[in-house]
């Protein structure tokens, strides 16, 4: 009985013995997965996290040089703080179009969407927010086209910014031309992070006719990208540095504006804040003309009239043509356009004309007497203010010879 008892406890242990066996393997094992699966879990988090901060533009590691020029209105760190012929503006030279026939920052787009007023012609793109700005994505090799409501003029001006996470992608901007023209050789602005240039180059060959190898930081941050021509004579710039000045290029005229770039879902091309102007007369020629000129040149900070050193080119161009012309008397107004309330638009307008008046007489030695300045708010808007040209084209400064 004794021994019969023995027997049954030693099997039972044993049996014991094995399911806590089999049980922690088993958890053992689940443990094991568990692991893993975390594992797994925080290296998707990361991978999506990547790909998420590449498709959203994260630029946490990016510096304040690399923002766009709409944001902070700097070619360089630091230059923020300076004004008008200082640091690094000393050199600038980029003066855009005085009239604005097409602009989009797409701010009145729905992410998701391709933009209204654009025209896609190849692939897959769509807007894409990105800390609070609208961009146009693309995650393919895609073509799209900026449609004007007139045939480019001889002299103009294209600025947008571009950004891609990495040194893949590039953008080339050319006209749209009838095909009984393909006999012709047509130029084209490029900008390349590939290969960190870029300039002008022929549109069907690639053949490079003037160009400029960029700085590392340069081609990785967001590049302001702006093209100035004056018939034949066209000049490309990055972040208001000059990368390509040739006085004899064939960038065709149409009413459609080609870009086209390459992307990848994971490393997506970006673009925003698209800007076509066409540029006139000289400032003294038209004021010579027409006892009056509007200028889109001088600029300056939301809501301030504190005067941007993108400023600088038109500012030197006045103040050289008073300095030159010492009879020359001249009225300089400020407008706006109608966003706003009408009385904060007129205080608004008037410090911007007396900043643009102060300056000129500091900076350039000009006599007061010589400079009257009023602010006319938006009481005399020059376009419809409907319209995000014609609010542009209202957003002005003007010259009136007395």
């Amino acid at each position: 009985m004794n021994r019969s008892k023995t027997l049954l406890i030693i099997g039972l242990a044993a049996l014991l013995l094995v399911s806590f066996s089999l049980s922690a393997s088993a958890q053992l094992g689940g443990l094991k997965q568990r692991v893993k699966k975390k594992v797994e879990n925080k290296a998707a988090e990361k991978a999506e996290e990547a790909i998420d901060k590449a498709a959203e533009g994260d630029q946490e590691e990016t510096t304040e040089s690399t923002k766009t020029k709409q944001e902070t209105a700097t070619t360089g760190e630091g230059a923020s703080s300076e004004k008008p012929g200082e640091g690094v503006w000393v050199k600038y030279e980029f003066v855009p179009g005085d009239r604005v026939i097409f602009f989009d920052d797409l701010a009145r787009d729905e992410v998701g969407n391709f933009p209204q007023r654009l025209e896609l012609t190849k692939e897959n793109m769509e807007v894409a927010e990105w800390k609070g700005t609208r961009w146009l994505r693309a995650t393919t090799y895609s073509d799209f086209l900026v449609p004007l409501p007139e045939i480019l003029p001889e002299g103009f001006t294209i600025e947008f910014d571009y950004y891609t996470p990495t040194t893949w992608p590039e953008v080339e901007v050319t006209c749209v031309m009838p095909e009984h023209n393909r006999d012709i050789t047509y130029d084209e602005a490029f900008f390349s992070t590939y290969s960190s240039r870029a300039g002008i180059r022929h549109a069907d060959s690639k053949e490079e006719v003037a160009l400029t190898e960029l700085a590392d930081d340069v081609a990785k941050g967001v590049m302001h990208c702006q093209v100035m021509a004056d018939k034949k004579y066209m000049k490309v710039y990055v972040n208001g540095t000059r990368v390509s000045n040739f006085p004899n290029t064939n960038f065709g005229r149409s009413n459609k504006i080609r870009f086209y770039t390459s992307g990848h879902v994971d490393k997506p091309a970006m673009f925003a804040n698209f800007r076509v102007a066409a540029s006139g007369k000289k400032i003294y020629d038209a004021l010579m003309a027409d006892g009056r000129v509007a200028t889109q040149g001088i600029l300056f900070d939301s809501g301030s009239d504190r005067i941007r050193p993108e400023s600088t080119p038109t500012l030197k161009e006045i103040g050289q043509m008073l300095k030159d012309h010492a009879d020359l008397k001249l009225m300089i107004e400020g407008h706006t356009d109608n966003v706003g309330d009408d009385a904060s638009n007129q205080t608004l307008s008037d410090k911007r004309a007396n900043a643009v008046r102060g300056y000129l007489i500091s900076q350039f030695g000009i006599d007061s007497a010589r400079l009257q300045a009023k602010g006319f708010g938006e009481s005399k808007p020059v376009s419809s203010n409907d319209s995000a040209e014609g609010r542009q084209n209202n957003r002005r400064v003007e010259l009136v010879k007395i």
